[in-house]
């Protein structure tokens, strides 16, 4: 069960993501080198004296074209509707700013525990410069090394110490999905065509983002929550003028999620931010679906569905593995075939192949077409074994990881497909080398 939720937020440069990888204990980096992909996860899960916690890391999203304390301002007022307690990160070497005054007055006047952390006090002799920080009036600061690990426990037993005395429902045993999508799209109406058709619900759950209610539901005996990602409907500059704020409350829920249908505007066609969200929900390791929806607007001859599918496929060519689904939330046309596709998708992504099974489709491959050399060096894969579900995790021990070339990697993962299906899920191939 997830007791609380984090943010963590500051001006750029202080050392965030440093003190992000820290907590989660993991480096949130991805090497994939595809186009509309982010490189750098917002959200992550960790553990502290037998609690977990969510974290947030605001300062993953950039926002083009917009004066720089805006971005500021919205990440701050991003964590104070999100989190249950607030890092306040700032830089120990580069003293108070103009912009850490702005973002302490923001946090001032918030009900939500605040802590704050110098971050880059890497040895005794700058421990001194954290008490010029006493004057952002946030109480006492924390002098932490991010790169070193210096403080960081201390930071996470007060902020342990700070969580509400509550938990927050995942849902087990429960099959969850999301809508994720522009605005306009049709989440709502199709989340209301899904309940009508299939509905039996169950409860309307408090979930872990503020002001959103998510539904359980059952459908042919099978439990499942769709989570609710229109968040916080408050009337202000902040929500209203940029948009990227959509991308943040669709973060949370693509996190808390095991299946994301991303909608596609059948009227508009693909936009940028489109890819850009679904890039979120294949990152995170989500069973992904596209959605076509508006199918009834769309002017259609006998080749329509096939042009649009062979267009998807081009404009989200790292969700090649995604199904695509045409459906009308207005007139519920292939609505039906939504639950059984995500149940699909959710049991593929829950797949497990028995260790000799998997290394004979390997060993198959690689006969095949063999590894290609490299500087005169060829890969070698002695062994293959599964490591994780959710997404389906496949380590390969190798004589050099070096050598696994991203082509390779790719043609190994085309060959599990092909063997095993995996529809709709990401499926990660790892190489270790052997010891």
């Amino acid at each position: 069960m997830i007791q609380g939720i984090t943010a963590i937020v500051g001006r750029p440069n202080v050392g965030k993501s440093t003190i992000f990888n820290r907590m989660i204990q993991e480096r949130k980096s991805i090497v994939e080198d595809t186009p509309g992909v982010t490189r750098d996860r917002i959200y992550g899960k960790g553990e502290w004296l037998t609690r977990e916690f969510r974290l947030i890391d605001t300062g993953g999203i950039q926002l083009a074209d917009q004066p720089f304390q805006e971005e500021i301002r919205m990440q701050v007022e991003i964590a104070v509707a999100e989190a249950d307690v607030i890092l306040f990160v700032v830089n120990g070497r580069e003293g108070v700013t103009r912009d850490d005054e702005f973002i302490a007055q923001m946090l001032q006047k918030s009900k939500k525990p605040v802590l704050l952390v110098v971050n880059k006090i890497d040895n005794a002799e700058m421990s001194l410069n954290i008490y010029e920080f006493y004057s952002l009036g946030l109480g006492d600061p924390i002098a932490v090394s991010g790169v070193h690990g210096i403080g960081i426990g201390d930071v996470l037993d007060q902020m342990i110490h700070a969580f509400p005395q509550k938990t927050y429902n995942d849902y087990e045993g429960m099959t969850r999905f999301c809508l994720i999508g522009r605005p306009n799209v049709g989440k709502s109406s199709l989340v209301n065509a899904i309940l009508k058709q299939e509905r039996s619900i169950v409860s309307d759950l408090e979930g872990t983002t503020r002001d959103a209610i998510d539904t359980a539901f059952q459908s042919d005996g099978k439990d499942y929550v769709v989570i609710d990602t229109a968040g916080i409907r408050k009337r202000g500059k902040v929500y209203e003028s940029i948009e990227k704020y959509s991308v943040l409350r669709a973060m949370s829920a693509i996190e808390r999620s095991d299946v994301v249908l991303v909608l596609i505007d059948g009227e508009s066609g693909i936009r940028e931010q489109d890819k850009h969200v679904a890039g979120y929900a294949h990152e995170a390791g989500k069973g992904v679906i596209l959605v076509y929806n508006k199918w009834d607007c769309v002017e259609k001859d006998e080749q329509t569905m096939n042009r649009i599918e062979k267009q998807l496929r081009q404009e989200f060519i790292y969700l090649d593995y995604a199904p695509i689904a045409f459906v009308s939330a207005k007139t519920q046309q292939r609505v039906h075939t939504l639950l059984p596709l995500i149940d699909a998708v959710h049991d593929a992504s829950l797949m497990r192949i028995t260790t000799n099974i998997l290394n004979e489709v390997i060993m198959d491959a690689q006969l095949m077409t063999p590894p290609p050399t490299h500087k005169g060096q060829r890969l070698k894969i002695y062994y293959a074994s599964q490591v994780a579900v959710a997404p389906p995790t496949i380590v390969l021990f190798v004589n050099d990881s070096h050598l696994l070339h991203f082509s390779y990697q790719r043609y190994l993962e085309n060959r599990l497909r092909e063997a095993f299906g995996f529809v709709g899920t990401t499926l990660r191939i790892l190489a270790r080398e052997r010891k």
